[in-house]
This record gives structure tokens, C-alpha cells and sequence, in this order.
């Protein structure tokens, strides 16, 4: 059985305990060479922790005796740096400071985590310091300057370790009702984490401190504080370490492969399963350069291959409900002057999303842009891993995309819960959509859409009005990661259809259909009819429409494509529903099972 290390950052324990570690330490010799003072930023969730601690446990001098136990095997223990144990080791993790309260409070809560990682310092070097250490209570920089004094009389060399930087800070900035004032406070002129910064700066220039590294989320903090900080290399964007953090398609395969074996499953389910995870969890490249394979998520895969090892299927719920919290970053962005139609463009697939650059100045002087800047917006939801790098354009600008199905659920989320803030609708569609997939009955559904939907989705907001409304409107209501592989616009032999709902492998044992459904928008104006008159008439009415008629026909020629193609994919045609719908305008739907 594989010991999945599922939420556990902590190096020496994964190493001792025999739990499942993936080797990176290929990659320490790059970040030696890289600079002594590194910022590496990836979302959260994607496993920066545990690459501090296995940073930690490299340089600790305190580990010298258990090198081999813990890197023997591993690419950095048989090619070593020559810089191993040789650091004491202070790790901070700014995600323990509280972003409660005033700025006298949030310095509080910043200055107790600073002066506990002092005291537990100077316990696990008491040996090597001939220097005491004064701690501080009311200033935990003062207490940072004794102690790399300490470690500096001491002949020793201090490795600082920054975990999470810009947690509280982009807390106290992105909360419901954002302080801007007191995080401007805290970032900039004499604020407590650019005086932080500045003193790490100023001790590492005099060589007191030997190396530093920082993760985070964002470059957002880092940006207010350049003059307090700007001697760091930042290595986030680096071709070489777009796998720092992750887990690549061959190491999943042989997991699965392992698995997949112990559970006694067909040859074909190792490739179905891959398939599954691909689709829902795959598809994170954190560099400019196409050539470097996408990255999975750890923590949702190590969730998945755990149930998959456990009980020898996939999760029911293929969202991890520890990675549900990076809504509130999509949420956050809905949220801005501008969000609600970034949100809703970043769904359209027909439309790439492209930036020249990602913008990486996030500084407060920049708020007003990150309101109401697509481009902003769309490189902080970069940083927040909701969205990834998927190609290049024309003229080799960057093109960006959601990265996996999991991901787009959470897009989803946040247009539905827009568009049906109200409890009640939420529930009463939950009831229509569970008949829907059972029976390809549409009529409840477009009643539903009609009465409540359309009104709400198609307003000031959203700035095209097409198919692609009637689509994303349908995909929001229908979006069930639990029972689908479910997308937009998925190839099918080079043709696109509008929208597929295929039953993941797992599920496909109970009496749900897959279906495939194209849709086609019809403007009111074309039809040369009011909405009055288009509510006024009855459903038959509408369809007998000369232009309603003619786009039904179109619909019909193209999901008659889809149907071969699926059927011979799938081999269920008894299972199959092909459905053509026609927008006319937001008033009234009318369809086909073809």
C-alpha cells in the first residue's frame, strides 16, 4: 500500500514514516545556483511547504547525522551540493499570523509568531550559539537583529526560510470589506512587513545572513514592498522549476499503474482513470515556455488516489473540499467593477484569453487597475492557479485558459450563484437537473431558465448576447462534477459540439444519460418580434418559426456528427440523448431530441 502523505508538509516525518515522497531535490542545485535570496510563488495547496521543509531538512546542521536516512536515495543525495547541513535554519509562516483586528493587532499577532520561531531557534542551536539571543515581546525585529547577531559572533550561517509571505496581507486586502488603509499600513512607508523586509535585506547584504527563500501565492505584497526588498531573484516564472511543485503525468502513471494492479482491475482501467484525472485535475504549466508538460495539482491528486487505493474507484466528489476555498479567489475578482464579465469571458472558449505579459506589479499605486484591468485580473487569477499558461498566440503573446474541469466547476459556481443568489432557486434547479439527467426531458428545465434565469444572466455584465450566453447559461445549470465529465466545446473529430455531458466511468453503473447538446441563438430582432410577442405565443408556435426551423435543421446536421463519433467511443447509443436548442433571444427556448 502507497502511504499517501495527503495534507502532510513535513519532509522528516514523510521520510521516516515511509510515506510517499516524490524526489525534487534534483532541483537544489538549480536554486544554489539560482541566488542566495530566491521568491518562488505557486498556489496554494501545490505543495511550497513541503519543498521548505525539504529545504530545511537539506541545510540543518542539526540533520548532518540523518543525511543519508533522509536523502540517500534521493538525486540530491547522490550528487550532494557541498552546502548541505551546513545552515541553522529559521523558518517563519507568515499563514499562522492573524489578519484580525487592527494594524497595532495584526503587528501583534506578527511579532509573537516572529519572537516563537526565535525561541524554538535558539533550543535547537543552543550547542552552536556562544551568543545570547534577546527576545523582544514589543519587537520581534530587534529580536531578529540579536539573534542573526547571535548566530553571526557564533561562526554559523543562517538559512531564513519565508513560507506563505503574503498570506495575512492579501487576507487584510481581499477580505468581504477590504481595508485598503490598513494594508497600506502594513506594506508601505514604515509598515511593519516592509521594515521586516528591509532588515532581512540589509543583514543578508552584510552577509549575516546566508540564504533566503520565500514562497507565496501572489506577487501582489512583494510589489509595495520593492524598495524595502529588491534584491531578490524571483524564480517563478523559470522554464527549469515549472515542476518544482506538482506532479507529472509519468509519475501519475505509475501510481495509477501501481493501484490499479493491487485492486485486481482490467488493463483498459489504468487508462480510463488517467483520463478522469486528466481532465479534472491536470493542466497547470507556471512558465512562458509550451514545451514544458503541464503539472497536477498534489493535494487533489494525493485525494483522488487515496479513495482510488482505498475502495479501488474514483471519489463520488471530485472536488476536494480543502482546495473549495480558491472560489472566494474567483469570487474576489466577480466581486471587482469590471469581474463579473472577466468571469464570464474567461468561460468562453471560442474567444482566447491573451495577455502580452502577465503583469507581475501588483502594487497598491495599481488597485484602481486591478478594479477594473482585465488584464490585472486576469494575471492575479494566474497567481491564484485559476487560471494557467495553455499557449502562445499570433504574435507570441500568452494565451491563458482554465486549467481543468474542477476548476471550471468553481467558475460555474460563481455565475449561478450570481445569476440565483436566492436559496430556494438553487434548490428547486438542483431538483429539475437531477430529472434531466435521468430523463433528457428539457421542458421543466427551460421553464425554469425562462422564468428565472435568463432575466438575471443576460444583463450589463455580460457584454455579448448569442449562443455562447444560451451555452454558458446552460452550463451553469447543468455543471455536476459528481455524475459528468462535463465541457464545452469538446473535439469530436475535429468538430466542436456545444456542450457534453458524458457519465464518468464510475458512475455509468447507475441511470444516468450522456448527452450532447448544440445550441443555436436566434436575435429578436431578426425575427422581427418583441419579446411581448415572443412570451405571448405558444412553444409549437415558435417552433414552426420559418428561421427557428431552419436553425433546428442545422443543429440537427451537426449533433448527427457527434452521435456517430460518441457512439463509437462510448458503445451505449442506448444511452445516448442528442439535443438541438434554439435561443429566441432570453424569452423563449424550443428544442429537439434527436
Amino acid at each position: 500500500m502507497i502511504n499517501f502523505p495527503y495534507g502532510n508538509s513535513n519532509f522528516y516525518a514523510i521520510r521516516t514514516e515511509g510515506k510517499l515522497y516524490l524526489d525534487r531535490t534534483q532541483h537544489i542545485s538549480l536554486l544554489e545556483q539560482a541566488g542566495e535570496q530566491l521568491v518562488f510563488l505557486r498556489p496554494r495547496r501545490f505543495g511550497k511547504s513541503l519543498l521548505l521543509s525539504t529545504l530545511a531538512n537539506y541545510y540543518d546542521l542539526n540533520r548532518a547525522g540523518e543525511f543519508e536516512t533522509l536523502f540517500g536515495d534521493l538525486a540530491v543525495g547522490q550528487n550532494p551540493t557541498g552546502e548541505q547541513n551546513q545552515y541553522t535554519v529559521l523558518r517563519w509562516d507568515f499563514s499562522k499570523v492573524s489578519a484580525q483586528g487592527d494594524t497595532a493587532a495584526i503587528t501583534r499577532h506578527l511579532f509573537d509568531h516572529i519572537n516563537q520561531a526565535i525561541k524554538y531557534f535558539v533550543q535547537q542551536y543552543q550547542p552552536y550559539l556562544q551568543v545570547g539571543v534577546d527576545i523582544i515581546t514589543d519587537n520581534a525585529i530587534a529580536s531578529f537583529e540579536s539573534l542573526v547577531n547571535a548566530v553571526g559572533s557564533s561562526g554559523q550561517q543562517l538559512y531564513l526560510l519565508i513560507d506563505e509571505y503574503d498570506n495575512f496581507a492579501n487576507e487584510v486586502l481581499m477580505q468581504t470589506r477590504p481595508n485598503q488603509q490598513r494594508y497600506e499600513d502594513l506594506v508601505q512607508s514604515e509598515g511593519i512587513l516592509k521594515t521586516l523586509f528591509k532588515a532581512i535585506k540589509a543583514n543578508a547584504s552584510e552577509g549575516k545572513i546566508g540564504r533566503v527563500f520565500i514562497t507565496g501565492v501572489s506577487p501582489l505584497v512583494m510589489s509595495d514592498m520593492t524598495s524595502g526588498y529588491n534584491v531578490a531573484t524571483h524564480v517563478y516564472l523559470e522554464p527549469k522549476f515549472n515542476a518544482l511543485c506538482g506532479v507529472t503525468a509519468p509519475e501519475l502513471t505509475q501510481l495509477v499503474t501501481t493501484i490499479s494492479a493491487e485492486c485486481q482491475q482490467p488493463s483498459d482501467s489504468v487508462q480510463t482513470t488517467l483520463e478522469t484525472m486528466r481532465v479534472f485535475y491536470n493542466g497547470y504549466r507556471f512558465c512562458g515556455d509550451m514545451q514544458q508538460a503541464c503539472v497536477y495539482n498534489p493535494t487533489l491528486t494525493f485525494y483522488f488516489l487515496r479513495h482510488y487505493q482505498e475502495y479501488c474507484s474514483a471519489p463520488p466528489q471530485i472536488l476536494d473540499g480543502n482546495l473549495a476555498m480558491d472560489a472566494n479567489k474567483i469570487r474576489y475578482i466577480a466581486n471587482l467593477p469590471a469581474g463579473k464579465a472577466v468571469i464570464a469571458n474567461i468561460l468562453d472558449e471560442q474567444q482566447a484569453v491573451t495577455l502580452a505579459r502577465l503583469e507581475n506589479q501588483f502594487g497598491i499605486e495599481k488597485l484602481h487597475d486591478i478594479q477594473t484591468d482585465p488584464d490585472y485580473m486576469v494575471s492575479l487569477l494566474y497567481f491564484f492557479g485559476v487560471l494557467t499558461l495553455t499557449g502562445r498566440g499570433m504574435i507570441g503573446e500568452l494565451v491563458l485558459g482554465i486549467p481543468n474541469l474542477v476548476i471550471r466547476g468553481l467558475y460555474v459556481d460563481e455565475l449561478k450563484r450570481n445569476a440565483l443568489p436566492d436559496a430556494g432557486d438553487r434548490h428547486s434547479l438542483h431538483r429539475l437537473t437531477d430529472k434531466f439527467y435521468q430523463t433528457a426531458e428539457l421542458q421543466p428545465l427551460a421553464e425554469f431558465m425562462e422564468s428565472k434565469y435568463f432575466a438575471v444572466f443576460n444583463n450589463r455584465d455580460y457584454r455579448w448576447s448569442n449562443e455562447l450566453t444560451v451555452k454558458t447559461a446552460f452550463l451553469t445549470l447543468l455543471f455536476n462534477d459528481t455524475y459528468y465529465i462535463m465541457d464545452s466545446e469538446t473535439a469530436l473529430q475535429r468538430r466542436y459540439s456545444d456542450l457534453t455531458l458524458i457519465v464518468r466511468p464510475n458512475m455509468r453503473q447507475y441511470a444516468l444519460l450522456d448527452m450532447v447538446l448544440e445550441f443555436k441563438y436566434l436575435p429578436l430582432a431578426d425575427l422581427g418580434l418583441s419579446g411581448e410577442q415572443v412570451r405571448a405565443q405558444q412553444r409549437e408556435e415558435s417552433a414552426a418559426l420559418p428561421a427557428v426551423q431552419t436553425a433546428m435543421q442545422e443543429a440537427r446536421q451537426q449533433l448527427q456528427h457527434y452521435r456517430e463519433v460518441l457512439e463509437a467511443k462510448y458503445r451505449e447509443p442506448q444511452r445516448l440523448r442528442c439535443l438541438a436548442v434554439v435561443a429566441l433571444g432570453f424569452e423563449r427556448l424550443v428544442w429537439e431530441v434527436c
